[in-house]
């Protein structure tokens, strides 16, 4: 298939893709795969960013597989322009689990793409696998426009209604808001890296409580969230470990396939537990770990993503007397996870991220 060439429509309701990739033997087995999958159809490829840019405007795809490592202009810069001009779903698909792809990877998804992938190889049918699955999941995914500093206001693509909060919910951080809290729980999914990176950046070093995060990313993809995270905020951000003690200042990741719950002293505990609808880590079982230990002195925090993981354990803090913080829809990527939770009644404050972050900051 050559670059850039535009392919012929056959199923009105297939997912329409453009891949991005600057490897032909990548490129087309991509290709392969995406064709080969039911309703799914490849209508354009490109070899570096100037071109995906060129095809996501002239084809107007419903999502983009886009590379990190490209010539004249690399996956990052190409995704910050797209979400820019012609706001599309896009899958970052990375060869390489290394420093330098990751920090790419998730400056991308901090810019607009929704998830991320590793690239697959035939040998390896769960990488293949993986690809096709986001591309399902994240097709349908409203986006909105990214506008670069002094560009203009904000611009919806692709309507998304869903059930509005509670208006008695919406209320800025008081210092009724502040309670004698010893420990944060935040759940995040699709658009959680960003969301993360914009509050934890915003916490000082010395803030004086630990934070437990479930962030769901594809298989391998934590440490490199943790490192670069690690890089965007003063905190220390690392992988939970069985046995460590969470302490003050210090942002604590649960590992790829393992539930993470936190005693009573602050001990984490990872467990092999069934996985919460396909997911583990699940959110349930850390916000139900912080009902059961801190009640009350727990504030609980469920950001960006699609699906319901977190709720149930919203419900259990919310009945526990602790605080209970969902991102307002306005400002999520993905307004899923903490609209189920409002959905339920287990949410005390619905709102905007740069609010959440004020919120935290105010326990210091």
């Amino acid at each position: 298939m050559s670059k850039g060439r535009a392919m012929t429509k056959t199923q009105s309701d297939s997912i329409r893709v453009v891949v991005v990739d600057d490897s032909p033997t990548a490129r087309e087995l991509l290709v392969m795969l995406l064709q080969r999958a039911e309703g799914i159809q490849v209508v354009g490829t490109a070899s570096n960013g100037k071109d995906a840019i060129r095809l996501t405007k002239r084809l107007r795809p419903d999502i983009v597989t886009m590379d990190v490592f490209m010539p004249q202009m690399d996956g990052l810069e190409a995704t910050r322009r797209i979400m820019r001009q012609a706001p599309t779903p896009i899958v970052v698909v990375t060869s390489t689990l290394m420093r330098n792809d990751m920090d790419l990877t998730f400056e991308s998804l901090k810019s607009g793409a929704l998830t991320a992938v590793l690239k697959p190889g035939l040998a390896d049918p769960e990488t293949c696998d993986q690809v096709v699955q986001a591309v399902r999941l994240m097709a349908d995914v409203p986006v909105v426009r990214r506008w670069g500093r002094g560009e203009g206001a904000s611009e919806d693509i692709k309507a998304a209604p869903a059930p509005p909060a509670p208006r008695q919910t919406e209320r800025k951080p008081t210092k009724a808001s502040r309670r004698s809290v010893k420990i944060v729980g935040i759940a995040s999914s699709t658009g959680g890296p960003g969301a993360l990176a914009t509050v934890l950046g915003s916490l000082p070093a010395d803030y004086p409580l630990p934070i437990a995060i479930v962030q769901h990313v594809a298989a391998g993809f934590t440490t490199g969230l943790v490192e670069w995270l690690d890089s965007e905020t003063p905190l220390r951000v690392s992988v939970a470990a069985f046995g460590d003690t969470l302490k003050a200042g210090s942002v604590s990741i649960a590992p790829d396939d393992y539930h993470m719950q936190v005693n009573g002293r602050g001990g984490v505990k990872l467990s092999k537990e069934p996985p919460y609808k396909g997911l583990r880590p699940s959110a349930n079982y850390l916000f139900d770990s912080l009902a059961h230990n801190y009640g009350p002195q727990a504030l609980g925090v469920v950001l960006t993503g699609m699906g319901d993981d977190g709720a149930d354990g919203m419900e259990t803090l919310h009945q526990a007397g602790a605080l209970t913080v969902a991102q307002d829809e306005k400002s999520c990527v993905v307004y899923g996870m903490p609209r189920e939770a409002v959905i339920r009644k287990a949410i005390d404050l619905v709102l905007p991220l740069d609010q959440i972050a004020a919120l935290l900051g105010h326990q210091a």
